[in-house]
This record gives structure tokens, C-alpha cells and sequence, in this order.
């Protein structure tokens, strides 16, 4: 059926609704998200089963990044209005459309990024490069009175060091070991405050590893460039603790998947959601994926986090703030609004980022970078020389 979604309120902009039933009622379907004018409220939430099958239009401040990329190309997909919101520097990854429009412009330039959205609404706004309170807080003055709902691209690091809960769920209590993780929670905790105190449409979204075209192959430690290179001559390769910690990873057009599960969804509104990898590897798992994937060699070399650390800061900087912990969510929350979890393997998302990174020139050899090599041998050098206990007689 057809509806009028302004049900006479002065405040909402016109929009008609083409209402259909899900054969299944499925309480995940996006609803109609209607734009305020005047200041920020929660759309109406419509009945169980009801959904908008209308395109939206949606304001991505970033845009260029693995995860904005992966969220633009859906929503071209299926026919939405995009907006970006950057500075022009990075090359899209995405082919034109007459649905994208950029508006060029560095966000910490206070002023201009403030009146850069004069006349604009748009039903969703996702913020993907907020990565300290003032950020959030120049947003919110740039778009007041502008959005349906505002999406807030966090991150697992809020909760990061050791879990309190395995696998971590988003009551998880905040015990970020890094500034980065402390800064995005002090982010969360000020939109989810605005919402409680003014029903402002806020969502909260924390992807964790999230890879594919367009990025690198993750290492916990050492260099990500020369990581294949490593593989494919069989030299030996560092690897954090004893190999058995545990990690997940999340190909971008899954993780993109989720975030427009929560998009002009009021169930979303006021709530916090994982959006990481189903599978969960160990890191000896996950080396060995990669090798046999490059067609290379696994063999590893233990070496405990904080003599990393100690031995190599400028290749530390992840590992301390979360690859020497167990990482691995449950994305349950997420998945009732409809998400439909992970499709794309680690196996065959790395196949896909490989294939990219060779079509782009992106692999780097190993010559000239024999630090890794040196740790390697001093290690076994030091090790080797430990007391050994006697055997018992």
C-alpha cells in the first residue's frame, strides 16, 4: 500500500511510503525514516513487519576508507542518493554514478566544514573519521536539525587489553589500553547521553579487523607490505606469544552489509553494535590461511609481545593496543536486525585482497629489510643460551 509518511506533524518534510508485509516479519526491515527540519528526533517507528522499500539519502563523512568505499558501492547498488564528505585527496575506488556527489572540504577546518551543509537533510549521516570528541562535536553544530539518524563508526578498541567476557558482547565495560580506544568511548558516551536525554538518533557501530580490495594483509607484527614476499620465500616469521591467541576479521562488503542493516532503523536508535568476523582464528590459524592462500611458507617464531615491544616500537603500535589479546565478539545484536552475519571466508576474502594487490602494485619485496631476520637470530641466539634445569635423576 501507499502512505503518507508526514501524518500532519509540521516538523517532518513530506514523503510518500510504498508499505509492503514481509512474508516473514521480519522486525529488521528499514522503515520510513523521515527528515526533521527543525531538530533532531527519532522517526516513528512503524509496525512489526512494515518496511520502506524508498531509496535514502545519505551523508558519509569520509568516504575513501576500506569500510566508507564498501558502504558506498552498496548503497549505489541499491539505488540510494550518497553524499561524501572529504578532502579530495584519496582516489574513489568506486565507478561513478550520478547518485554519488562530493563535497570537498577538511573537516578540522571548523569553520567551512560547519556551513558546508546549509539547505542539505539527509535521512542517515555516518560519520566514518571522528576519532576525538571535537570531531563529533563539530558535526553534531554542522548538521543539527539536518538528519533522521546519526551513525557514529567506533571500534572494538573501546574495549580492548584483556576481555572481561569471551566473546565479548557490547555490555563489554570499556578498558581500552590505548588513547585511541579511549577517545572513541568518550565519543560513545556522549552521543548515547544524547540520545537518553534527548532522543537524539544516534547509533553506535564497532567494526574490529576489517579487510579487503583497496587495503593490505594484516600482520600482528611486523611489516604488512612485505608480508607476502616473507610467505612466498619461506623465511621465518615472528609471531606475537605462542601462536594460539584468538582474532577474527571481517571482509568490508560484509561489514558494509551491517551497517545498513541499522540505517533508518529506530530499533538501531540509542544502541551499540559489533560488526566483526563470524570465524574466529587462532593467530597460527590465521598465518597459515595466509600462506597457503600466497602459495608461501608458514614458519613462525614465538616471541613474547612486550620483547616486541621493547625491540621494535615503530612495529608495536597494534600490538599493544590489541593484537596480543584475545579479540574475538558476538555479532548476535546485530544480526536480529537482520544482518545476515558473515558470507565472504577469510580464505576468499584474501584471496580478493591479494588479487587487488597485485593488479595495483601494492606487493613489496624483502631486500634491504633484514631487521626482522636479526631479531629472529638474536632471539634464538638468547634462548638457546638459557640454564636448563637438570634431568631428574
Amino acid at each position: 500500500m501507499v502512505a503518507d509518511a508526514k501524518g500532519g506533524h509540521p516538523e517532518f518534510e513530506s514523503r510518500l511510503a510504498v508499505i509492503v508485509d514481509t512474508p516473514d516479519g521480519v522486525s529488521t526491515a528499514v522503515v520510513v525514516c523521515m527528515v526533521i527540519k527543525s531538530q533532531h528526533r527519532p522517526c516513528p517507528i512503524l509496525p512489526r513487519g512494515v518496511m520502506n522499500v524508498l531509496t535514502m539519502k545519505i551523508l558519509l563523512l569520509g568516504g575513501t576508507g576500506l569500510i566508507s568505499t564498501a558502504i558506498t558501492k552498496a548503497l549505489i547498488a541499491r539505488g540510494d542518493e550518497v553524499v561524501l564528505h572529504n578532502r579530495g585527496r584519496t582516489p574513489h575506488r568506486f565507478e561513478e554514478s550520478p547518485n554519488v556527489r562530493v563535497i570537498t572540504g577538511d573537516r578540522k577546518d571548523r569553520d567551512a566544514f560547519e556551513a558546508a551543509f546549509e539547505g542539505e537533510t539527509f535521512d542517515v549521516v555516518v560519520d566514518m573519521i571522528a576519532y576525538h570528541i571535537d570531531d563529533t562535536l563539530s558535526a553534531l553544530r554542522a548538521l543539527s536539525g539536518k538528519f533522521g539518524q546519526f551513525v557514529h563508526t567506533s571500534t572494538v578498541c573501546v574495549t580492548s587489553g584483556r576481555p572481561v567476557h569471551i566473546p565479548m558482547t557490547e555490555s563489554e565495560p570499556y578498558h581500552s589500553v590505548g588513547q585511541y580506544g579511549w577517545n572513541k568511548a568518550a565519543i560513545e558516551e556522549h552521543l548515547l547521553k544524547l540520545h537518553a536525554d534527548e532522543g537524539v538518533p544516534v547509533t553506535i557501530m564497532r567494526p574490529s579487523h576489517s579487510y579487503g580490495e583497496g587495503g593490505g594483509i594484516l600482520r600482528p607484527f611486523g611489516p604488512w607490505e612485505s608480508f607476502v614476499a616473507r610467505l612466498r620465500a619461506g623465511r621465518k616469521l615472528i609471531v606475537p606469544g605462542d601462536g594460539t591467541g584468538l582474532w577474527a576479521a571481517c571482509h568490508v562488503d560484509d561489514v558494509a552489509q551491517g551497517f545498513l542493516a541499522t540505517f533508518g532503523n529506530p530499533k538501531a536508535f540509542g544502541e551499540v553494535f559489533h560488526i566483526t568476523g563470524d570465524e574466529w582464528h587462532t593467530w597460527d590459524h590465521y598465518h597459515q590461511a595466509v600462506a597457503d592462500v600466497v602459495g608461501g611458507t608458514y614458519s613462525p617464531v614465538y616471541i613474547p609481545s612486550d620483547v616486541l615491544a621493547k625491540c621494535a616500537p615503530k612495529w608495536s603500535g597494534g600490538l599493544r593496543e590489541i593484537f596480543q589479546w584475545t579479540s574475538v565478539f558476538d555479532n548476535d545484536k546485530l544480526k536480529a536486525l537482520g544482518y545476515p552475519g558473515q558470507t565472504i571466508s577469510f580464505t576468499e576474502g584474501t584471496k580478493r585482497t591479494l588479487a587487488w594487490m597485485e593488479r595495483d602494485g601494492r606487493l613489496a619485496d624483502i631486500e634491504g629489510d633484514d631487521f626482522e631476520d636479526k631479531l629472529i637470530a638474536a632471539w634464538e641466539h638468547a634462548t638457546a643460551e638459557l640454564p636448563v634445569m637438570p634431568k631428574p635423576d
